[in-house]
């Protein structure tokens, strides 16, 4: 009688039956808890770490913007080794696991240098020129903190998006795309959301209760990040690692190298291919025609076992993965020119430099810390993307009778002249301020607050996050929609890999610009004392460059020639012509 009734309850209640006791919807708060905590500590120190090395660690303007440059650039591209060692051999939920502790060591790392006082050089009045340089053992705990902190990071983000996307994969597909439409949505949404409270609250709390306090803050994010991920562990699907796309790339490259010597005919038909299994691509295309040896089949009976595989994959690759890196050839180009938008963007040392020697009150008792400006350029990326998506984009079909919206190639070049706007604002604005400092007597002291209001930088902060809205997006889904399915995550890499070498040209170009006007025993245009330098002819050299980079874009896409969105309003156009006639 039990059994028989247990049977009819399920019958009745089939909801209550777990055909799938792991993943689902529930494991998903953790995932993005995990990673919003992980934003909101790494995004609370970021604005004010360089105030922290010149006035902590008594290093000049330029030595400690080069340490930020060069931890944007690890932070940014150690994503990349992260996933492609949990594609390839050690799985999303190691590699997640693996970066939480990491990133918790080095939050925590970071925090001890606040606390124990040999870990930081005697403390000294910036006017004054003799202050003591940190010991080699002192910088070395500084570096292995910001260290720990890229590579915990790296293994966060490399897998994070996958892993949550992976809990949803199982199960009715009409469903499961839906959710995982949403899942997207949210995760974008905390990302944005913790960055918000990273530049406000915490930035706050750092500015008004000290480093100690302020650099604790994140320790204790860091360990709710960790805890919010390792508390829903027996919940998790995980799958095994796979062979990841990367390493198909690579293979192309060898098996390519290895074949150099065949001769291919005129005619792509007159060889035999490898194709993948159940794949519609059979032969290669015909531009970059050195690849495709790649794939030819030399011995039919001994390059491919039964099953239509490669007996080595090293020497022989399928026609789509040949495929797949000429696609990835061919963006390389139009990825290279959003290079420069971004190394304006990586300057985040300097505007909180600048910001800090303003008048900054809102009212007599409160006043905006200097490393909460970000949060201007943050607010105009969100309100711009719900004026276009919602307002400007459906009246403008509305009026023209048919879907209208800015193509892609469209977007990044207006993103590029927003980013070369954004600097001559920034130029203007410095030169009003130095002049200030000059008339006011002060220019002799780099903590001085001159009498201007801070608001003059919003410019700057609304055309940078212009910038962002137009140019960046549009990048992400540019590659997206260029390149073939399979290579979703080498699309979501590429924007990480930019950022990580703007970092390293940002670096470069700042100490060749201190190297050469320092020439001469001269003061410099990037000295410590922003008053004394000429920060405004800096900014002006970086629109130069943006200018010079959108000129390179118009080249580069004339090169590139239209994109599969612009090939399909073509055929649509015709099609309709056709129908007319």
């Amino acid at each position: 009688m039990g059994t028989h009734s247990e049977e009819k309850n399920m019958i009745t209640e089939p909801l209550l039956i777990n055909k799938n006791p792991k993943g689902g919807l529930r494991t998903l708060p953790f995932i993005i808890a995990n990673e919003a905590f992980e934003r909101m500590a790494s995004m609370g120190l970021m604005p004010n770490m360089i105030l922290y090395l010149c006035g902590e660690y008594n290093m000049e303007t330029t030595a400690g913007t080069n340490v930020l440059l060069i931890w944007t650039a690890a932070t940014n591209f150690l994503p990349i080794i992260g996933a492609f060692l949990a594609d390839s051999c050690v799985g999303r939920y190691p590699m997640i696991g693996f970066g939480c502790i990491t990133y918790l060591l080095g939050v925590v790392l970071l925090w001890l240098t606040t606390i124990l006082s040999q870990a930081q050089p005697p403390a000294c009045d910036q006017l004054r020129s003799d202050c003591e340089s940190a010991t080699w053992s002192q910088l070395m705990l500084l570096y292995s903190a910001l260290g720990l902190m890229s590579l915990g990071g790296g293994g966060i983000r490399s897998s994070s998006l996958a892993f949550g996307a992976e809990q949803l994969e199982k199960g009715d597909e009409n469903k499961s795309k839906g959710a995982l439409q949403s899942y997207f949505s949210w995760y974008y949404v905390s990302v944005l959301a913790s960055s918000m409270v990273a530049v406000t609250c915490i930035v706050y709390i750092q500015d008004n209760l000290g480093w100690k306090v302020g650099f604790g803050v994140p320790a204790v994010i860091s360990l709710l990040s960790a805890l919010s991920f390792f508390l829903a562990s027996p919940f998790y699907v995980q799958s095994k690692a796979n062979t990841s796309l990367l390493t198909g790339l690579i293979q192309v490259l060898v098996a390519s190298y290895k074949n150099r010597h065949i001769k291919l005919s005129s005619q792509t038909t007159e060889e035999m291919y490898h194709p993948r299994k159940g794949s519609m691509l059979l032969v290669p295309s015909e531009n970059l025609r050195c690849l495709n040896k790649a794939c030819i089949i030399k011995h039919p009976g001994q390059d491919s076992t039964p099953d239509r595989r490669a007996s080595n994959p090293w020497s022989l690759c399928t026609v789509d993965q040949v495929e797949e890196l000429k696609a990835l050839i061919k963006v390389i180009p139009l990825w290279s020119t959003g290079i420069m938008i971004a190394v304006t963007i990586s300057q985040s040392s300097f505007p909180v430099l600048q910001a800090s020697t303003m008048d900054r009150h809102i009212t007599p008792n409160f006043e905006i810390p200097s490393g909460s400006f970000g949060i201007f350029t943050i607010i105009t990326v969100i309100l711009w993307i719900g004026f276009y998506d919602r307002i400007l984009q459906p009246i403008a079909s509305k009026i023209r009778g048919k879907p209208c919206q800015l193509r892609l190639k469209q977007r990044m070049g207006i993103g590029l002249l927003f980013s070369t706007a954004s600097m001559a604002a920034w130029a203007i604005t410095e030169t009003v301020r130095r002049n200030i400092a000059i008339n006011e007597g002060i220019s002799d002291d780099p903590r001085a607050v001159v009498k201007m209001s801070a608001m003059w930088v919003l410019p700057y902060h609304v055309l940078s996050g212009l910038a962002m809205a137009f140019n960046m997006i549009g990048q992400i889904e540019f590659y997206y929609s260029e390149l073939p399915r399979s290579m979703s995550s080498i699309a979501s890499a590429l924007h990480g890999l930019g950022m990580s070498v703007a970092s390293l040209v940002a670096s470069f170009i700042m100490n060749a610009v201190d190297e050469i006007t320092k020439r001469g025993g001269k003061e410099g245009w990037i000295p410590s004392n922003i008053n004394k330098g000429r920060y405004d002819y800096y900014y002006w050299l970086l629109a130069g460059l943006n200018m010079a980079s959108f000129i390179y874009f118009l080249a580069c896409c004339k090169a590139y020639g239209p994109c599969r969105e612009e090939a399909s309003e073509a055929l649509d156009e015709k099609d309709g012509m056709e129908e007319e006639c």
